[in-house]
């Protein structure tokens, strides 16, 4: 298993179809590659933009296992967790461990608005049953369920609770959980609009979207932020916005699949019951990612590119 810090961009990369929607592994390593030249630090599998609602176990699994085996320990592989039942969620904690995963993801309960208790209650039973680290994902605008900073007191205690994604769309939270838990937590910012001004405000890492298709503009803003190089950062921000704004749309998966496909690095199916854009809607989003492209900017050198990775 790979050693890591949950630190840098984790990018939570899509699910590569084929137009028969079986799984298509030929595209998803030309993505993934992709993302290890431009120096991402992480990947994420089977997350929202990963399509997991229409995955079944062995297609995550088949997934995990073939990322692994492309990293070859490069950077960690990390699964998410989107199962409707806590012994469903447990069951696949175990496997991925089984397989070799690095890290977990994982989402309160899918489909029921548990209150505190229970989500608090599902999070514990599922990091007792795997030594492998995880992430909390704090998402309640999408999936109804706030992580609050009294449930992250109670989740404190368990060790292998290591980071949380936070993408309440409240840039103050990150100070609010530095300032109760200091360093306890890993916090990483999930939202790409806000994504500058959170590790501004000293976000460790990003689990990012729009780098599915920009993997190298979005490791040169985290590098250079944490370099204090912030108006090379804004600049290219500033760039990046009306790209980084389709991560907040409920077709964000449709709309980054688009943009991977105008940067040559992914495909545009989806797994119904989504569908491929069309229309006015489809023009606009293919003006935003062409206006963007026509003005690409040039990234300062060394923003970008493979680090050392340590492995044991």
């Amino acid at each position: 298993m790979i050693n890591f810090e949950w630190t840098g961009v984790f990018p939570a990369v899509t699910t590569k179809f084929t137009p028969n929607e079986e799984l298509d592994f030929q595209a998803f390593d030309i993505n993934i590659n992709a993302q290890l030249e431009a120096g991402a630090d992480g990947i994420i599998l089977c997350g929202s933009l990963g399509e997991a609602s229409t995955l079944n176990e062995e297609e995550k699994l088949a997934l995990l296992k073939h990322t692994l085996e492309l990293v070859e320990g490069k950077v960690p592989v990390i699964l998410n967790i989107a199962e409707q039942a806590t012994r469903d969620a447990v069951n696949l904690a175990k496997k991925a461990y089984d397989l070799g995963a690095d890290g977990l993801m994982l989402l309160p309960p899918m489909r029921y608005k548990a209150d505190d208790e229970e989500t608090v209650t599902f999070f514990k039973e599922v990091a007792k049953s795997t030594p492998l680290p995880i992430m909390l994902y704090n998402n309640p605008v999408d999936y109804k369920i706030e992580i609050t900073l009294d449930m992250f007191e109670q989740l404190a205690e368990v060790e292998t609770i290591k980071a949380v994604k936070e993408s309440s769309r409240d840039v103050i939270n990150i100070t609010r959980m530095f300032n109760r838990f200091g360093d306890r937590f890993k916090i990483f910012t999930g939202v790409d609009p806000i994504a500058t001004e959170s590790l501004m405000m000293g976000a460790d890492g990003w689990v990012a979207g729009l780098v599915d298709a920009f993997p190298r503009e979005t490791v040169a803003i985290y590098r250079l932020i944490k370099a204090g190089r912030y108006d090379e950062a804004r600049a290219i921000h500033r760039w990046f916005l009306p790209l980084l704004e389709l991560d907040i749309h409920p077709k964000l998966v449709q709309y980054i699949k688009l943009a991977e496909t105008k940067t040559g690095i992914g495909t545009e199916t989806v797994r119904a019951p989504r569908l491929a854009l069309k229309g006015e809607e489809r023009a606009y989003v293919e003006k935003v990612i062409d206006d963007a492209l026509a003005v690409r900017p040039a990234l300062p050198e060394g923003s970008w590119g493979r680090l050392e990775t340590v492995t044991n």
